[in-house]
């Protein structure tokens, strides 16, 4: 798998580099701000890239516009997004412009390099990941109307693991669950939160759609 590492921290690209080569990745490139980023892709296509959520010119919002550029004219990239910051409102974002291949992890999760690699290897084959960290200030959050009220307690836990990317076989062994209780709380939340089902809008993943209504409502 080929990776392309932006970030404007040399000492951060040089450790991520070779955290991923130690794991079989193919660092196919690297690049230190936006517009390099861009040319960088446009000339020879990653399988996935890891940026820095904030990168040189204007250290905002470089990687979210980045992600937008890259989903618009390779969508087959998948983007793993680093920020030092849980904001929910990053999360949605991001998850606006992509729908599927997509990950935004805490900055501090380099340091765990299993979880890291992992996260990579999800995006590639199309998955969702939402750092448990941003997941878990949702759920502290006071809020005057609870839109997930009519959610059970295992409903509740259920949206929470999908939120962070969990597929179905992940939650039943998290929870101790069998696969079809999950399908069926899957089915309940989904219902009760007023989404459409795959089969009304094959081109969004009903994953993804669980996920932005959870990070929505903070």
């Amino acid at each position: 798998m080929r990776l392309l590492i932006a970030d404007d921290s040399g000492l951060l690209r040089q450790m991520l580099a070779e955290t991923f080569t130690r794991r079989g990745f193919e660092v196919a490139g690297e690049a230190a701000s936006l517009p390099e980023l861009l040319r960088t892709v446009a000339a020879d296509p990653p399988d996935v890239v890891v940026l820095d959520i904030r990168m040189p010119p204007d250290h905002r919002d470089e990687g979210l516009q980045a992600a937008t550029w890259i989903r618009s004219r390779h969508p087959s990239i998948g983007l793993l997004v680093l920020s030092h910051y849980a904001e929910t409102s990053y999360a949605v974002r991001l998850l606006e412009i992509a729908t599927r291949s997509v990950g935004y992890l805490i900055k501090d999760r380099v340091q765990d390099t299993d979880r890291l690699v992992d996260a990579v290897r999800r995006v590639a084959q199309g998955e969702v990941v939402v750092d448990s960290e941003v997941i878990q200030r949702v759920m502290h959050r006071h809020r005057p109307v609870d839109p997930f009220r009519d959610l059970t307690g295992g409903e509740k836990q259920v949206l929470a693991l999908m939120a962070e990317g969990r597929s179905n076989g992940a939650i039943a062994r998290e929870l101790n669950y069998s696969l079809k209780t999950v399908e069926k709380r899957i089915t309940a939340v989904s219902r009760k939160l007023g989404l459409p089902q795959d089969d009304e809008r094959s081109d969004i993943n009903i994953r993804v759609l669980a996920v932005l209504t959870y990070l929505r409502n903070v």
